[in-house]
């Protein structure tokens, strides 16, 4: 297999062919000092890149914005925003610049967005710079939702460095390099439509277009089909996030990703107990952007792409693309869901069974991830060998009537609990990136630069569905102490 280092990588940046409107060229401001704190060999793989040019000098220097790869074009990403509700622009990459685009063999485009890369003119108040424990929870979770199999950024690598930078308290800079196919969020189309600039829309239309959706083709209706697909994918996407129990924590429309990504890794959370108001942002203080208002703010955001593209499709495009939205995020979670239930067939009454089941789980405090997972082992024969289920629940016998429903729905189906179980675990993780695991390895590579907890987390949740016995203890609930962890979007 043809590998490449660091000078052969085919660098190109069709972004920056642009207009100037669309961007600020800027160079990064690298760390005077940098070292290499988690390298990740499958996003290398992406880019073809050789996994041993993670130990050369010149690869830490690279990704710490110190020295300038060959073919890079570095700029600045112009976008507005929905920011809880409220229209804010410009906003821009204030602490981001993308390096260029990475061609690998099979003709994929990966690009490398360098963030804490320094000051831009989007920076407004902000000094340019990521934290350790910001790059980290990014770096982290990217690679769990990719394990998932939920659309994602991802992440090359973390550099960190000696350099001070001020958040609530000192804390130390880091560089994320991040990768994706593009970069382009729902508010880089309103940055323009606000502005009345249709020409420019078009431009930034027809260029996504190009790049990203060729099988669209062309016609005088390729804009809509255009926000059908963006308005589906991002349907499917927020589906996903709810059937894993995952919360963003801010879900305005720059961190809305065109190709339906999940986008910009900040205050998020997977829930343990399961409780839909689970709110991951601490500075979230009316619950906005909460576990439940997920797939209701997808469908704000919908409405809010779609009235970008307004100067380019019709009224009724506009009008009925938050539906198309809000249809696909329905039939994939109700699908989603009946897998992790272990149901094949679509019945009459399957939406009540899971709904009972929910609740009883939020007022009985269970474990969301750990039920679904040990409900693959449901007995249909004994019901004595379901204790370990029945035991997660205060309510005995509210789990009793539950059970005797899903044993009868079981059968009706002819359901064998050794296929069943196979099925299941394969859609149910045994593990996911609980907020106390990422705070250990914060904490160990904050205070002694301890790296190892990232690199086995990392490891661990490429195959969070497989059984890791010599891991184990990563599928256990938080401590006490791991419940009271607060994350807000200062970093």
């Amino acid at each position: 297999m043809h590998v490449q280092t660091l000078e052969t990588l085919n660098f190109d940046n069709t972004y920056a062919r642009l207009p100037e409107v669309f961007y600020e060229r800027v160079m990064p401001t690298g760390f005077e000092t940098s070292h290499l704190v988690s390298f990740n060999p499958s996003a290398a793989a992406l880019i073809d890149l050789d996994p041993d040019e993670a130990k050369r000098r010149e690869f830490h220097e690279a990704m710490g914005g110190k020295l300038l790869m060959p073919g890079s074009d570095p700029i600045a990403m112009l976008y507005a925003g929905h920011q809880f509700g409220h229209y804010v622009s410009p906003l821009g990459d204030g602490r981001a610049i993308l390096l260029g685009e990475v061609r690998n063999r099979r003709g994929e485009k990966w690009d490398l967005h360098l963030k804490g890369a320094g000051l831009t003119r989007f920076s407004r108040d902000g000094d340019g710079r990521a934290v350790l424990r910001s790059t980290i929870r990014e770096y982290l979770c990217g690679e769990a939702m990719h394990g998932l199999g939920i659309p994602t950024t991802r992440s090359l690598c973390l550099i960190g460095s000696d350099e001070a930078v001020l958040r609530e308290s000192v804390e130390t800079g880091a560089m994320l390099v991040r990768m994706a196919p593009s970069h382009v969020r729902f508010g880089t189309f309103e940055v323009f439509f606000y502005r009345r600039q249709r020409e420019h829309l078009k431009t930034l239309a027809d260029y996504v277009l190009a790049q990203h959706f060729p099988r669209l083709g062309d016609g005088p209706d390729v804009y809509a089909r255009f926000l059908r697909e963006v308005a589906e994918r991002t349907g499917r996407l927020i589906a996903q996030w709810q059937a894993v129990g995952w919360a963003h924590g801010v879900m305005n429309t720059d961190n809305m990703s065109i190709l339906g990504l999940t986008l910009d890794y900040g205050p998020y959370g997977f829930m343990d107990d399961f409780n839909p108001g689970f709110i991951p942002n601490h500075s979230d203080r009316h619950g906005r952007y909460s576990f439940q208002n997920q797939p209701d703010i997808g469908y704000w955001n919908v409405r809010a792409i779609a009235q970008a593209l307004s100067p380019l499709v019709e009224e009724a495009d506009v009008l009925g693309a938050p539906e198309i939205y809000e249809a696909a995020m329905q039939q994939t979670y109700a699908d989603l869901m009946q897998a992790k239930l272990g149901l094949r067939e679509a019945r009459e009454g399957d939406d009540k069974l899971r709904r009972d089941l929910l609740a009883l789980m939020q007022s009985n405090h269970v474990d969301y991830t750990n039920f679904f997972r040990a409900l693959g082992t449901f007995n249909q024969e004994a019901s004595s060998a379901n204790a370990h289920l029945r035991d997660q629940f205060l309510d005995r016998e509210g789990f009793d009537w539950w059970a005797d429903r899903y044993h009868a729905r079981l059968k009706a189906e002819h359901s064998v609990d050794a296929e069943r179980k196979a099925r299941m675990d394969a859609c149910n993780p045994k593990y996911v990136l609980r907020n106390y695991l990422v705070q250990i390895a914060i904490e160990r590579a904050a205070r002694h630069r301890d790296y190892s907890e990232i690199n086995r987390l990392r490891e661990l949740l490429n195959r969070p569905f497989d059984d890791q016995p010599e891991m184990h203890e990563y599928a256990a609930p938080p401590p006490d102490w791991g419940k009271q962890i607060v994350v807000s979007c200062s970093s």
